[in-house]
């Protein structure tokens, strides 16, 4: 039984992940959804890595799965504990010593954020709808929180501490719909940093809650090729 450790992104709320965690348990693996004090101005990059480390405990089967800002997470729980693969969703990919904070102006995200939506006909100026609730069905969004949990500034002031990233199968995983990190932008970073293609599927940035099975069933897939 493989354990799937999955990380949300900005605001760190575990119930991101609700839609895909039964259907990976029906799979007959075990889910991990962690939450992050993504409001805590006291925690940064550091204490979210501890905090998924807890909760991975003693288990050693470990799929390490990182949506948006848990790129930034995601190396720094790798360089402490054995994993098995990362798979990227819609994720932030730094390179060592980057803060989240410079992101932005070094893989260029607004600029292509903003072509994007002059491209394709929608607001250019950000608001939560329009690039993040676009696809999410209604019903699903009325079963999560009342108000989403703001994400503290801590978190991109902190560099990412990390050398290298481990010698484990990466994968990129992008919802072609995403329109925060249009797709086209996607297959840039990973390829100037990780040397990888990204795989698409169906959605937009929070891809697990539109299309959890579409989602689940790529990651089920990635851990089948491992034991090939």
């Amino acid at each position: 039984m493989t354990s799937f450790v999955l990380i949300p992104g900005a605001g760190g709320v575990a119930w991101y992940w609700h839609r895909a965690v039964p259907l990976i348990r029906a799979a007959g693996h075990e889910p991990i959804a962690v939450d992050l004090p993504g409001d805590d101005r006291r925690a940064g990059l550091a204490i979210y890595a501890d905090i998924v480390i807890r909760a991975i405990a003693e288990r050693s089967d470990l799929v390490l799965v990182a949506q948006s800002l848990a790129g930034f997470t995601a190396p720094l729980v790798c360089a402490r504990v054995p994993v098995r693969m990362v798979v990227f969703v819609n994720a932030m990919i730094p390179k060592p010593g980057e803060t989240a904070g410079a992101w932005w102006d070094a893989t260029g995200a607004v600029e292509a954020r903003e072509q994007a939506a002059a491209l394709r006909g929608y607001a250019t100026e950000f608001d939560v709808a329009t690039y993040f609730l676009h696809d999410v069905p209604q019903d699903v969004l009325r079963t999560g929180p009342e108000q989403p949990r703001q994400e503290a500034e801590t978190i991109f002031r902190e560099p990412c501490r990390f050398e290298r990233w481990p010698d484990v199968p990466i994968h990129v995983l992008a919802g072609r719909d995403d329109r925060f990190f249009p797709i086209e932008f996607q297959r840039r970073v990973a390829r100037e940093r990780l040397g990888k293609e990204v795989e698409e599927i169906p959605g937009g940035h929070l891809v697990a809650l539109s299309n959890a099975e579409g989602l689940t069933e790529r990651l089920l897939a990635y851990e089948k090729g491992l034991t090939r």
